[in-house]
C-alpha cells in the first residue's frame, strides 16, 4: 500500500497480533522514483523519497517499528518480522536495502500494475520475461542479507502464474506473496492457490479479500501458509481476531 504503509500506520496495526508487517511499497532507484512522481501527479498515493534518502528513510522506519514493539510488548512470545516491499529496475538497490539492521525481509515487487511502473518493465511488468525475472531474483537471493519475498499478481493475461511460482521457489526465495485477484470475480482464486501449493514447497502468503476469520481460514485451507491484509486495515483497525486463525510458522536459516 504505497503512500500508506509507513511505521506510524504499522504501529497502529501491531497490537492486533500480526507476525509480519510490511513497509512500502517503495521506489528505490532513479527510474522508479521518477515514475512515482508521475503517479502522484494524477492523484494516487505514493511514497516520495529521494534515491539519496531511501536507505536512511527505510532504516528510520524499521527502527520506529522496533522501538514501538519493544516498548509496548504487543506480541508477547512472537517474533515480528519487518518486511519492505521494494520496486527497482535492477537488483542492486534491493540488495543494498537488505543490509539494513533489523529489516528481516526484502520483498521484490512484481505486483504493481501502475502504468508508469509497468512501462519500466518493473512491478507487474517483470512477469513478462521469465529469464530476466529468474536472474533478478537469483541475484537478490544470493546477495541479500535479509530473507527474500517475491510479491506477484495472479491471473494476468499471457502469464503462467504456476510456472512463475515454481521458478520463484526453485531459485531459493523464502516467501511467495501472491495476490490471488481474479478479474471480474469478487473472490480470490483459491483453486489457483491450491494448484501452486501442489507444485511448490515455498512459504506462501495469500492475499486478496481477507475480511474476516472465515475468509482467512479458507485461504489457509486451500494451501496458504499465511495471509496478508491490505484494504481491510485502511482505517487503522481490524474488525476480527487474528488469534482465531492458525497459520504456519516460518522457520528457516538465512
Amino acid at each position: 500500500m504505497a503512500g500508506i504503509s509507513d511505521s506510524n500506520f504499522i504501529n497502529k496495526m501491531i497490537p492486533y497480533g500480526f507476525n509480519m508487517v510490511t513497509l512500502g511499497g517503495y521506489n528505490t532507484d532513479k527510474e522508479t522514483i521518477e515514475a512515482g512522481k508521475e503517479i502522484i501527479k494524477r492523484g494516487r498515493k505514493e511514497f516520495d523519497v529521494s534515491e539519496e534518502d531511501i536507505y536512511n528513510h527505510i532504516n528510520s522506519q524499521v527502527n520506529n517499528i522496533k522501538e514501538f514493539n519493544g516498548n509496548n510488548n504487543c506480541n508477547e512470545n512472537q517474533n515480528i518480522f519487518i518486511s519492505a516491499n521494494l520496486r527497482a529496475i535492477t537488483p542492486e538497490p534491493i540488495i543494498g536495502i537488505s543490509k539494513i539492521k533489523n529489516l528481516d525481509v526484502v520483498e521484490i515487487n512484481c505486483h504493481c500494475r501502475q502504468e508508469e511502473i509497468v512501462n519500466l518493465n518493473c512491478g507487474q511488468g517483470m512477469l513478462n520475461d521469465m529469464d530476466y525475472l529468474n536472474d533478478y531474483i537469483s541475484q537478490v537471493v544470493k546477495k541479500s542479507k535479509s530473507y527474500v519475498s517475491v510479491k506477484i499478481r495472479a491471473n494476468i493475461d499471457g502469464i503462467d502464474t504456476i510456472a512463475i511460482s515454481k521458478m520463484i521457489d526453485d531459485v531459493g526465495a523464502d516467501f511467495l506473496h501472491i495476490d490471488l485477484m481474479k478479474p471480474g470475480v469478487g473472490q480470490p482464486d483459491l483453486e489457483l492457490l491450491k494448484a501452486i501449493r501442489n507444485e511448490t514447497n515455498i512459504f506462501i502468503i495469500g492475499n486478496n479479500m481477507i475480511q474476516n476469520v472465515e475468509s482467512a481460514n479458507k485461504m489457509i485451507a486451500f494451501g496458504a501458509d499465511g495471509f496478508s491484509i491490505a484494504r481491510g486495515t485502511l482505517n487503522g483497525k481490524l474488525n476480527f481476531n487474528l488469534n482465531q486463525i492458525k497459520t504456519k510458522t516460518f522457520n528457516k536459516d538465512i
